[in-house]
């Protein structure tokens, strides 16, 4: 998902720089209430700080040069500590797939509550995954599971109005889109597709199929898209205003 907004800054180098071999990532834990934990990303193409906060998640990031002091970096990030928790503010609030959490198929809250056997289900209206550290997991399985059978027929609608024949279909976990079509025409889509109301899932597959005959953005692209999901301006809005609240879940296994 796109970043909230960044800030950019040139690194000044001072006389005396004496630059000891770092990790390329490495955390920053921004003192206050809340702390902040800031991921600090070495980029040897990088010439200035770039900081953001992703409007998907909340995580706070800071690239910079490879040649940069950390302490550098550090003073760079404390001095705009009003912009990092101002935007934060903005972010949603990370979700947690386990018991007792309402997770969206389809758009429509379902209860996760604990049930038996080795992996989650979807049974009468209900998510139901054994109870344990790999309920999130679980559920994403379960999840991705659903998408690719959703995709799959909606890949292959769209696909036979436009008299093309689509290549391989994978799922993915994107942070900065939902779908992609590759020159070669296989098509990538986000499995967190399946939380977002159907409406939204056809119009990606639908946007992704167009792709295979219009390989850009153009005018004539869109109206193509149109032609095959004649929602997309809608369902394209639907994404600007909630597609973060999708991206805002989380699926580790608890430690």
């Amino acid at each position: 998902m796109r970043s909230s907004a960044i800030v950019l800054l040139d690194c000044q180098t001072s006389l005396e720089v004496h630059v000891a071999p770092h990790s390329s990532v490495s955390t920053h834990i921004l003192p206050g209430e809340p702390p902040v934990e800031v991921i600090l990303r070495r980029n040897a193409r990088a010439k200035r700080f770039s900081l953001r906060v992703s409007r998907s998640d909340g995580r706070v990031s800071l690239s910079l040069p490879v040649w940069a002091p950390e302490a550098e970096a550090v003073a760079f990030l404390r001095a705009r500590e009003d912009w990092v928790r101002d935007h934060l503010q903005d972010a949603p609030s990370v979700q947690r797939a386990r018991v007792g959490a309402a997770i969206p198929i389809c758009g429509v809250p379902r209860d996760v509550v604990a049930g038996t056997g080795r992996s989650a289900r979807f049974v009468g209206g209900l998510i139901q995954v054994p109870p344990g550290p790999r309920e999130g997991p679980r559920i994403k399985a379960l999840l991705t599971a659903m998408a690719r059978d959703r995709l799959s027929d909606a890949v292959t609608r769209y696909a036979d109005q436009l008299g093309r024949a689509p290549g391989r279909m994978t799922l993915r976990d994107p942070r900065s889109r939902w779908g992609s079509c590759s020159s070669k025409g296989d098509l990538m889509f986000s499995w967190r597709l399946i939380m977002a109301p159907p409406e939204a899932l056809e119009y990606v597959a639908a946007h992704e199929v167009a792709h295979l005959a219009e390989m850009n953005h153009s005018d004539r692209f869109w109206s193509l898209c149109r032609r095959l999901y004649p929602e997309t301006d809608r369902q394209r809005a639907w994404f600007r205003s909630h597609g973060a609240d999708l991206l805002a879940w989380r699926f580790e296994a608890e430690e």
